[in-house]
């Protein structure tokens, strides 16, 4: 009989990998197994997601105390509905957003509906995926653009690169603009050894993903919301873009995480979890293997594993899976790996394994992804919405892209509808195996 989606899926589970990609239950056993018993909708009992005056009310409360805002609010819709809803309850129909441009396709997505219009900060010394956002390159930007009143930022990004996120706040506030930030990756850093989550330290609104680094089933995610003027009207506008069908079985798992956050547990696991990154991380340093520099993500190994001479996805993934690990994400130089106290120690002693077989030489540096900046032609809006063929992407130099087009991993798009394709965004595109795009008629 041939395989459907489900048994592909259980056979996939049968190789044993660890898991070093999210969600960041790892492998279920924390959560029960009559979990599908809840898949249950809006009853007398059960409540309603947004009109919440129930146990779903007491759930955002619950989590509303853990990350210290002023509301907290339940995504059944993974983190793309948390942003989508931040971005709307932050502008006006028709704004400006000063946004970093290492922004996920889900924000440029949320731009083109409610027809915002991006002025782009790009991250330091990066292409399109990596980098810091600086903090004097905001103050500048927010000098030329006085009209501008929210930025837009990513951190941590895919790699694990942190932004200064309490320098970035103040200059913002100083401007009376809001600090937004997708930090779909970061949901943990509230239980580091510092508390180093973007609420805590000065932004507005977070868009957190739970469920990729904390122990929640794919899909859950809250949009966290620091000041009382900017709740009022954000739960109405994740209603605005969410389905009316939120999953009871998500939000159940989401429950048991605020009970594990509240009783202790979870601040002295990913404590623990961090020294045991901390001690791969110095084992990689030790083989001269580059890791990004400045501050990054506890939980995030990134590792140059083209300086050891492994370059390629594909020969990167015949590497790891050698060593029975699954990477989040391999972009053929760089490989990422999450951790969560969800792993289990014999994946800890399989990755120290595979750093003890990258052994670099000294003179070998980390690349940085060349910045390509193409121009732009239209709106991201009038590019997605109006009509446009596909075509081969060799064919396509000249020709204004209708979509995003981008790896995901990490979600980052290469080029914005609206910009004009070059060579240059042709070289990017065909080093991830994209030969198909859509382009403006």
């Amino acid at each position: 009989m041939t395989d459907n989606f489900y048994t592909k899926l259980k056979k996939y589970n049968e190789k044993g990998y660890s898991s070093f990609h999210t969600p960041g239950h790892k492998y279920g056993d924390f959560l029960p197994n009559d979990l599908l018993k809840l898949d249950l909708t809006e009853l007398p009992d059960t409540d309603a997601l947004f009109e919440a005056d129930g146990i779903i009310k007491e759930l955002e409360k619950a989590f509303s105390d853990i990350y210290g805002t002023t509301a907290s609010f339940i995504s059944a819709g993974g983190c793309s509905l948390s942003i989508q809803a931040m971005i709307r309850t932050a502008l006006d129909c028709g704004g400006k957003l000063l946004c970093a441009r290492n922004a996920h396709r889900s924000a440029v997505n949320s731009m083109a509906l409610l027809g915002i219009d991006p002025v782009w900060i790009y991250p330091q010394g990066s292409g399109h995926y990596t980098g810091r956002i600086l903090p004097d390159d905001v103050s500048r930007a927010l000098e030329e653009n006085p009209d501008i009143r929210s930025l837009y930022i990513t951190s941590p990004t895919y790699y694990g690169e942190i932004s200064d996120i309490e320098t970035i706040a103040d200059i913002c506030h100083k401007h009376d603009a809001v600090l937004l930030v997708d930090n779909a990756h970061g949901s943990h850093l509230a239980f580091m050894e510092d508390n180093i989550h973007p609420i805590r330290l000065g932004a507005d609104m977070t868009a957190c993903s739970l469920h990729k680094t904390m122990p929640v089933m794919t899909g859950g995610a809250l949009l966290n919301v620091r000041t009382q003027e900017l709740s009022e009207n954000a739960k109405s506008y994740m209603s605005l873009f969410a389905s009316t069908s939120p999953s009871y079985v998500i939000m159940s798992s989401m429950s048991l995480c605020a009970d594990y956050i509240k009783n202790g547990s979870a601040m002295d696991d990913y404590r623990q979890c961090e020294i045991k990154v901390q001690k791969l991380r110095t084992a990689a340093l030790q083989n001269n293997i580059p890791l990004p520099d400045g501050l990054c993500d506890p939980l995030r190994l990134t590792l140059n594993t083209a300086a050891a001479g492994i370059y390629g996805e594909d020969n990167q993934q015949v590497f790891f899976h050698q060593h029975k690990i699954e990477c989040e994400f391999c972009d053929g130089e760089n490989a990422v790996l999450l951790f969560t106290p969800f792993n289990r120690e014999e994946d800890y002693e399989r990755v120290n394994a595979a750093v003890g077989h990258l052994k670099c030489s000294s003179t070998n540096k980390q690349k940085i992804y060349s910045c390509v900046r193409p121009e732009k032609a239209v709106s991201i809006r009038e590019a997605m919405l109006s009509p446009s063929e596909i075509i081969s992407t060799d064919k396509s130099i000249g020709r204004i892209a209708a979509d995003t087009a981008c790896p995901c991993p990490p979600g980052v798009p290469v080029i914005m509808p609206g910009e004009i394709i070059n060579k240059d965004i042709i070289h990017e595109l065909n080093r991830f195996g994209i030969d198909r795009i859509k382009v403006k008629k």
